[in-house]
């Protein structure tokens, strides 16, 4: 199988909806939490100090200077902002209550695991750690320098982000792949953003031999590694780096269904991204500038909204007000900032992903389609006219699409990945759409507005209403911003 072949077959269309037999069987549901059996769990410190610095500066470049005690108290810190329980929500009908997490995820049903190594965290042992977001705890897996298997040796903090495609598959199906890969790009965002607001940076590896990975970091065979992210900084509490025997616990996996259904195509599309060996990715140099378009935005601006305060409060939008309040241009250009900043990742050299703009009700600016130049931060308009109906019938007939104040789709250049890294591009692409929309969530969030990411589109409708080929793009998420209804079942 190759990407192009796994993206044909797992697009939306009138007819694939229509043939679908797929249904819920709540009964097998995963857990959406993994654990491990027979292994010591670290306490993190409860409630840590939050980052004070604005979310819209983390999102422009600018580093906190959080300082923590000790290891345990900064990695309380970094998963508190990242990764943990943030709310809850009660189902009306039944009573039954569910988590919400700092990082997003589609349907809620959190295919990301956090695996990391350290390396000389003050007071914190050497080893390989699985966080527990269920009671923000650290599950050790192995003490000794794991950091090394990593091909890293200098980052005193090591994360794997792993996806579980089952949480995902048991209510997409074959599409749940796509899903996936784009919450590890939130998951990614959500992490080195939490780390700089911190005052530490990170680099991301998303070409790494995967069997190799897996396997040091004691994967079962349902969790594939999908990036490695390496963090280094002053912030980070670090003590003179000493050797160490390497004991390995490994723990027993919780089982998360009753029946975990395998699905072909999934298997084919991971198999297909793979790698067997690593090999650097040599640089192209600075992107290049390539359009211009007729409306300049102002600059961005900022807010007082703390990062960690944002971070916390972030939730994807039930709907929208749909024809109730507009937003200004200035704020619209300040979400559109946060999308022009550089991602820090050995497969970042370039731009994969383009965002096209369904612009409802943008004070200043006429209803229309608009593409976004981020070199120039300029819009270009492509159509004009209410886009309303069109963006939530696009959207597989969602209203919030054509209620929110503006909708987007990311569309993917898939075939120039695919030209400089092969089926592993595919990866990249949507790990880049992820990014970009973990960035709009939060500074939609510092703004006073509401986001969510759609995942579900008729994917030709949108490529032939845009005017695309293949050549010039295929659309990969969709994303809607405004002032969003009150969700009954919120708790927390």
């Amino acid at each position: 199988m190759t990407w192009l072949e796994y993206h044909e077959l797992t697009k939306h269309s009138a007819e694939s909806l229509r043939r679908t037999q797929h249904y819920l069987d709540w009964a097998n549901m995963p857990n959406p939490f993994r654990h491990y059996e027979g292994v010591r769990v670290v306490d993190l410190p409860a409630d840590p100090p939050a980052p004070q610095i604005s979310a819209l500066e983390v999102l422009e470049g600018k580093t906190g200077n959080t300082l923590a005690r000790d290891g345990a108290e900064f990695l309380s810190q970094l998963m508190f902002y990242s990764a943990s329980i943030s709310a809850s929500k009660r189902v009306p009908s039944t009573g039954a209550i569910y988590s919400l997490r700092v990082n997003p995820s589609s349907g809620n049903l959190h295919p990301t695991e956090f695996h990391f190594c350290t390396r000389g965290l003050v007071d914190w042992s050497n080893g390989l750690y699985h966080y527990r977001p269920s009671s923000h705890m650290a599950e050790q897996r192995a003490i000794g320098d794991f950091a090394a298997t990593l091909g890293n040796d200098s980052a005193p903090l090591i994360f794997v982000l792993t996806s579980i495609a089952w949480r995902e598959a048991w209510k997409y199906g074959d599409r749940a792949y796509r899903y996936c890969l784009h919450d590890i790009g939130h998951a990614w965002q959500a992490l080195t953003l939490a780390a700089r607001s911190l005052g530490s940076e990170s680099f991301a590896i998303g070409h790494f031999a995967d069997d190799r990975v897996a396997e040091s970091c004691l994967l079962s065979a349902d969790e594939w590694p999908m990036l490695i992210v390496g963090l280094h900084g002053a912030s980070i509490p670090v003590n003179k780096l000493n050797g160490g025997e390497t004991v390995v616990f490994g723990g027993q996996p919780n089982r998360l269904s009753e029946e975990q259904k395998t699905y072909p195509l999934i298997e084919g599309i991971h198999t297909a991204t793979k790698l067997s060996t690593e090999s650097a990715i040599l640089s192209l140099g600075e992107p290049k500038v390539s359009g211009r378009g007729g409306v300049r935005l102002p600059p961005a601006f900022s807010t007082n909204q703390s990062f960690g305060v944002v971070a916390r409060t972030r939730r994807s939008a039930l709907d929208f007000k749909g024809g109730r309040g507009s937003i200004s241009l200035p704020q619209l250009a300040t979400l559109l900032s946060g999308t022009r900043q550089r991602l820090f990742a050995d497969f970042a050299t370039d731009r994969y992903v383009h965002l096209y703009l369904y612009v409802h009700r943008v004070e200043g600016l006429e209803p229309g389609v608009y593409r976004f130049w981020p070199e120039h931060a300029e819009l270009e308009r492509i159509k004009a006219g209410d886009q309303r109906l069109v963006a939530a019938a696009l959207s597989l007939g969602q209203d919030l699409a054509g209620n929110a104040c503006v909708a987007f789709s990311m569309i993917g250049d898939f075939e120039n990945a695919a030209s400089r890294y092969g089926d592993r591009g595919y990866r990249y692409v949507h790990f880049e759409a992820g990014a970009i929309g973990q960035r709009i969530y939060l500074a939609a969030e510092a703004l006073g507005l509401g986001a969510t990411g759609i995942g579900a589109f008729f994917d030709d409708e949108v490529n032939r209403y845009l005017g695309l080929s293949s050549e010039l793009g295929q659309v990969v998420y969709h994303f809607a911003i405004g002032y969003p209804v009150v969700d009954p079942r919120l708790e927390a």
